[in-house]
């Protein structure tokens, strides 16, 4: 290096010169894809392949990952009426399989162009394919035709039970069964699974070898994986892996109002106010009286969250992840502070939320990122009780809830409420429960003007309207 270079003195960091414009960091969490990827479910009906499927899309969308599931069944039912009974799924029945292959076909088609467009990255194609020619033709088309990646999952079940619950929970409501009482959807159901038992063909390596393919059996109670190309496919496989059906609640909860919440300011490490005590306190009485099995209670590590769940009598967790947003150079500022001394920032965070990063801070896709590992772990657990913070739990609800990374920063998480989460067929109910304790309104909805602070954000005196 030379005399020149070694004396060079660089200028300190400032808000004009740290990114704070909407910045895409997806490849810094390595989700760019490379190449389209076409995921194929394998299975015998009732086994849980539209689960995986919602499932599957929801947390890649929620990654970064632009995802779209293709359902083959859908495809049938705009075909055709002809469907009347189980009798149409009969191997020998020449006219119906006709209109099943070119509905697979047709479907195959959709998913190649919307991947070509550059719209999609991952397309779930959510169908039985349960024999090696039909397998086959999907690889011919995605593969050696189109040059994208194929992975497929089969979901092996042979717990009765758990096929009947499924039948059950989901089948019955299905259009094909329409005006048909459960006993009927049933019996009708068991018969369309002996059809396609007849031709039925599991993966497997040593007749289909040059494929890549992860087994499920029994919705997880083992796992096999063979050939798993890549980092997309790689976090497919660990995501599945985590799964369960067993029925859980998962309850989430802000803490309780702090004293910087009275004074209008973000981020900090400060105490709960009186009134957030005495939510504390609520909170641990509500939590009794559930008398909930099993329950876990994960906090951040801000005292303001150690402190609501302190009389909660359940063993207790400290996760760092579940700390909230990290505001950089305006934490402990309040807004109206922020967008005097900071407006070109202001209005970029305004231009869009998600992607805006806190100058020496973080965005809401980093605070994705990070809530990653608490994802995979509540998928993992039983009844748990989430004790954080808003932006931590708008990301939370945003998986759960399926909404996109433009309503993410916008969701209402007010204090002093309970988000009691119950999984169900293909989502997740929520059950909003408030408890009776005053508290301030944080909430800043998405304003019409860039830039432009609401008057109840503003200070009249030493008063701030919130």
């Amino acid at each position: 290096m030379s005399d020149r270079n070694s004396e060079m003195h660089y200028t300190p960091p400032t808000s004009d010169t740290i990114q704070t414009k909407p910045f895409p960091i997806r490849g810094e969490r390595a989700n760019f894809v490379n190449k389209p990827h076409v995921i194929a479910m394998v299975g015998l009906p009732a086994r849980g392949k539209t689960y995986i499927s919602k499932k599957l899309c929801r947390y890649l969308n929620w990654i970064g990952i632009n995802t779209k599931v293709f359902n083959l069944g859908e495809y049938r039912r705009h075909a055709t009426t002809a469907y009347k009974c189980h009798e149409f799924f009969r191997p020998d029945n020449i006219k119906a399989m006709a209109i099943r292959t070119q509905c697979a076909v047709d479907a195959l088609n959709d998913v190649c162009q919307w991947l070509e467009s550059g719209d999609g990255e991952v397309a779930v194609f959510d169908a039985t394919n349960s024999t090696i020619e039909r397998r086959e033709m999907i690889h011919n088309i995605v593969v050696k035709k189109m040059g994208f990646k194929l992975f497929f999952v089969e979901s092996v079940c042979d717990d009765p039970e758990i096929v009947e619950q499924n039948i059950m929970e989901v089948k019955v409501s299905s259009p094909d069964y329409a005006n048909m009482n459960k006993e009927e959807v049933l019996a009708d159901f068991m018969l369309r699974i002996e059809h396609y038992q007849e031709k039925y063909q599991a993966l497997d390596e040593s007749k289909e070898k040059d494929l890549s393919f992860m087994k499920i059996y029994n919705t997880g109670e083992k796992v096999l994986v063979y050939k798993h190309e890549g980092h997309i496919q790689s976090r497919i496989v660990y995501y599945l892996m985590n799964i369960h059906i067993v029925p859980r609640t998962i309850y989430l909860t802000r803490h309780g109002e702090s004293s910087m919440n009275l004074d209008g300011r973000i981020g900090g490490d400060s105490d709960l106010s009186d009134r957030g005590r005495s939510y504390a306190k609520a909170l641990a009485e509500y939590i009794e009286e559930q008398d909930i099995q099993g329950l876990r209670v994960w906090t951040s590590w801000l005292q303001r969250t150690i402190q609501t769940a302190a009389g909660v009598n359940a063993p207790q967790e400290r996760w760092k992840a579940l700390n909230e947003i990290d505001a950089g150079i305006c934490e402990e500022m309040t807004y109206e502070e922020i967008s005097s001394k900071y407006p070109t920032d202001f209005a970029a965070r305004d231009q869009n939320k998600f992607s805006y990063r806190y100058p020496r801070g973080e965005s809401y896709e980093d605070l994705v990122a990070r809530l990653e590992p608490v994802i995979m772990e509540l998928e993992r657990q039983g009844n748990v009780l989430v004790v954080t913070h808003q932006a931590v739990l708008r990301c939370l609800l945003a998986y759960f809830l399926d909404k996109s990374a433009d309503e993410l920063p916008y969701l209402q998480v007010p204090l002093h409420v309970i988000m009691k989460l119950t999984p169900v067929a293909y989502g997740c109910k929520v059950e909003r429960i408030r408890l009776p304790i005053d508290a301030v309104d944080t909430h800043r909805p998405k304003p019409k003007i860039m830039g432009y602070l609401e008057p109840r954000f503003r200070r009249k005196g030493n008063n701030l309207h919130i």
